[in-house]
């Protein structure tokens, strides 16, 4: 059902995806609608199709039922305030998504939220800052409240940490214990994980530091790794 969302607008994208109960929140409804997809791609003519799109250096920008599907379930950490990292940030699109969840015009603790995406091939950070800024995103950059910046996403950014929710667009053969370190408490992550076979794994930390696992579904990634080694 997934693959058969494509639309001919980002609107019509969006819905089918609600359609094929891929997205099921309002909130995720709105902020995918608030981010033009056709902006983080590098063919326009093929924005709103449901998969994966390379962007050049080796990466992809996921297709967007991956996207919705991590939104939905890093849900209940996004509020107001939160603090989010997003490591294979790629085009810039789905930090832009998780952006648009931490805010809400009639709560003063949006003004407090930060999102940082963290990607290691340095022309796809400066290309997504461009895209951010041509989706209206140019007053969050300036301010530092999104924070797209080059290097190991293996290793996260421990000094804008500890992060409420943590994406990672790539399959990393085994969990991050950097990642793990720098989630919250509570905490989740949303993490491919695995070689020849993957799974996204959703790994949560309750108030007390005690990790948890849950393997979701099964995908097919391009793999977590150093810009030496990218294809």
């Amino acid at each position: 059902m997934a693959w058969r969302c494509t639309g001919a607008t980002n609107a019509e994208l969006i819905a089918n995806m609600a359609k094929a109960e891929i997205i099921h929140s309002e909130r995720v409804t709105a902020a995918m609608t608030r981010v033009d997809r056709a902006n983080y791609v590098r063919y326009v003519n093929t924005a709103y199709e449901d998969s994966p799109q390379p962007i050049g250096y080796g990466a992809t920008i996921s297709a967007p039922h991956m996207h919705a599907h991590a939104a939905e379930n890093l849900l209940p950490f996004l509020q107001p305030g939160s603090r989010v990292l997003d490591v294979g940030s790629g085009s810039g699109y789905l930090s832009a998504v998780l952006w648009q969840l931490l805010q809400d015009p009639e709560d003063p603790r949006s003004k407090e939220s930060k999102v940082v995406g963290i990607e290691h091939v340095p022309e796809l950070v400066k290309w997504s800052v461009e895209n951010m800024r041509k989706d209206g995103l140019g007053p969050a950059l300036d301010d530092g409240k999104i924070k797209m910046i080059a290097g190991d996403g293996r290793k996260g950014l421990p000094e804008d940490g500890p992060y409420d929710a943590i994406h990672v667009g790539a399959a990393a053969p085994t969990l991050p214990a950097d990642l793990v370190e720098q989630l919250a408490r509570p905490g989740r992550m949303f993490i491919p994980v695995g070689t020849d076979v993957q799974q996204i794994l959703q790994v949560d930390k309750d108030a007390d530091g005690n990790v948890s696992q849950k393997p979701l579904f099964d995908v097919l990634y391009v793999p977590l790794t150093d810009r030496d080694k990218q294809a």
